[in-house]
């Protein structure tokens, strides 16, 4: 069993984590990127995005051999400053192909609430978020 991180203790990492750039918006990845980009979102109040990539099913296995995106970007990037928010960042592949995705951009930082990111709360190897029921 992997031993879970209390709601309010993540919140926490949220509450002190510092961000040494300023954000034009902040594009989640879908699935995994939107509670923890509206969360960001309550601190940073700026436009918000989805872009839906799709890796792994809903037991964390592989679904492809790389990441699919499974709906079109529909929204203006280009020459913007981004924050890409992940929950969970373990190969990098999806984080990655977000990132040619978004290539245009001005720049992008990455954020994983779990990983190796720009910003990151944890980098654990096994990890229980507290809002996956």
């Amino acid at each position: 069993m992997i031993a879970g991180k209390s709601f309010e203790e993540v919140m926490q990492r949220f509450r002190e984590i510092t961000f040494h750039e300023t954000f034009d918006m902040i594009v989640a990845i879908a699935n995994g990127g939107i509670i923890p980009a509206a969360i960001i979102n309550q601190r940073l109040n700026i436009e918000i995005q989805l872009l839906k990539i799709n890796l792994r099913d809903q037991y964390q296995k592989p679904k492809y051999e790389t990441p699919k995106l499974i709906s079109p970007v529909d929204f203006e990037y280009k020459g913007k400053s981004i924050l890409l928010v992940e929950d969970r960042i373990k190969t990098g592949a999806t984080v990655q192909y977000a990132i040619d995705l978004l290539q245009d951009a001005r720049q992008i930082k990455t954020f994983a609430v779990n990983g190796k990111a720009d910003y990151s709360l944890y980098d654990e190897s096994c990890f229980k978020f507290p809002w996956i029921i």
